[in-house]
């Protein structure tokens, strides 16, 4: 029994103990079926059992680990694959009865996480969190300890191995933390440096079909399987939103309940187009029994990384399918403002082309900028933040209608230059006082320097 190999064509048994606050009863152990099968293995049955709180030698009862380690036997099981996050302890006390390997939630996800991951980003994010999950568990995951019996706590040459082991792990760990802030820094310069599109993120549980609607979308071409996590790193594509233009659409690693804390930080420059976009697309499978779970997990998940407040749209996906969960109407219901579409079949696709339009021009202002002709740092800063409809020169001043976040029209407050809204062009003579147009800004001498613009708020998903 090797607790370091993965679970791949291992036959597994499932085992989960529902708790008082167990929020997804209806499908009992089949989305740890699907994380199991998405690792691999073959899953050979099925143990579940109610407890009030769990034991803390194994989590399990007395009597119902007596079972499971029946069950293992009798279906010649390879791994026991738990629903729950163990102690040490516990998985120590649970193999020593099954005489099989035990895994637990986090355990089954990171082994996931580790075959799937392509990018050099991805493959360190995983490595250090399997070795800080691991870290704790040491005195039974060295299986050359275990043939050293010197008393307790294994004194002596035992002992000193484990140091060395433990020594040598953090290292890695500090190594390996080292290595991902550099990438995190890295990603972020890049991500922020795409202030010519406004950019959109797909984000939302696992499976939910956000990288069929990218494909959909951008003709993308990624990778969409009817598989958990089948996506771990982000792609940005080019999208012509109708009626708006090019914006970048970005698809994110997707989340589950109970994903691992250490797992979401490791993944910050992943998530980092999440975490720098004008909009969210949160993708929820509405015919999935447990719909409305997998949209409380997900806002779980963005508050987590601290972008609940950021605007959101809510997509009902695979509404071709949604007789077999909670239904449609149940959902909009509950969410009056969700879009709802199916990428595989292109239904409603267009009106979610069309909300995101809107949704991206609640922050801008149709305003004309009036300034002298040569004030060449200007005209390249609203080329840049906006979009230049028209120019009107008259003598040595120049007037740009144009589309711009208030955000970034608010920087604009030199004495040389008027700006009003453009609908009121024609009442207003060139003398005119200036318009102020969003929160009052110091004058800037640096008006070419990037700003964000973002506009936050719960949009239309709550």
């Amino acid at each position: 029994m090797n607790r370091l190999d993965g679970v791949r064509s291992e036959a597994a048994i499932l085992v989960g103990v529902i708790l008082p606050d167990h929020q997804f009863e209806d499908d009992s152990l089949d989305e740890l079926a699907g994380l199991a099968r998405t690792a691999g293995s073959h899953v050979v049955g099925r143990i579940t059992q109610r407890r009030q709180v769990p034991d803390a030698a194994t989590y399990l009862g007395k009597g119902k680990v007596e079972e499971l380690g029946q069950f293992a036997e009798a279906n010649d099981a390879d791994v026991i694959l738990f629903d729950n996050d163990l102690s040490p302890g516990q998985t120590r006390n649970l193999e020593s009865a099954t005489g099989i390997k035990v895994l637990d939630r986090s355990e089954l996800i990171l082994d996931i996480f580790a075959t799937r991951a392509q990018t050099n980003e991805a493959r360190l994010a995983v490595e250090l969190t399997q070795l800080e999950y691991s870290l704790p568990k040491l005195k039974r995951m060295w299986s050359h300890l275990s043939r050293i019996k010197n008393g307790i706590g294994m004194r002596g040459p035992g002992e000193k191995q484990l140091e060395v082991d433990r020594r040598l792990v953090e290292k890695k760990i500090s190594d390996l933390r080292r290595e991902l802030a550099v990438v995190q820094a890295r990603k972020q310069r890049t991500v922020a440096a795409r202030n010519s599109h406004r950019t959109v993120s797909l984000v939302g549980y696992t499976n939910a079909g956000k990288s069929t609607l990218m494909n959909r979308l951008t003709q993308a071409g990624v990778l969409a399987e009817d598989k958990l996590f089948a996506t771990l790193d982000t792609r940005t594509r080019r999208w012509q939103l109708p009626g708006w233009g090019p914006v970048l659409l970005s698809d994110t690693v997707g989340f589950i309940r109970d994903l691992p804390h250490g797992l979401i930080a490791s993944f910050k420059a992943t998530l980092e187009e999440a975490r720098q976009a004008d909009l969210l697309l949160h993708v929820a499978d509405a015919s999935n029994p447990a719909a409305l779970e997998q949209i409380s997990a997900v806002y779980g998940v963005l508050e987590e990384i601290g972008i609940q407040e950021k605007d959101t749209l809510l997509v009902l996906n695979k509404i071709d399918g949604a007789d077999r969960g909670v239904g449609v109407a149940a959902l909009m219901a509950r969410y009056p403002h969700a879009i709802r579409i199916s990428a595989r079949t292109g239904d409603g696709v267009g009106n979610l082309a069309h909300e995101v339009s809107d949704a991206l021009s609640r922050p801008f202002i149709d305003v004309d900028v009036e300034t002298d002709a040569g004030n060449g740092r200007l005209l390249a800063y609203l080329s840049r933040h906006g979009e230049v409809l028209s120019q009107r020169y008259q003598e040595n001043r120049v007037t740009v209608h144009c589309r711009i976040p208030a955000a970034d029209m608010a920087r604009i407050t030199q004495d040389d230059v008027t700006v009003r809204p453009h609908h009121l062009n024609q009442h207003l003579n060139n003398h005119g006082h200036q318009v102020a147009i969003g929160p009052a800004a110091a004058l800037r001498p640096d008006l070419a320097t990037p700003s964000n613009g973002h506009a936050s708020g719960n949009g239309q998903s709550q």
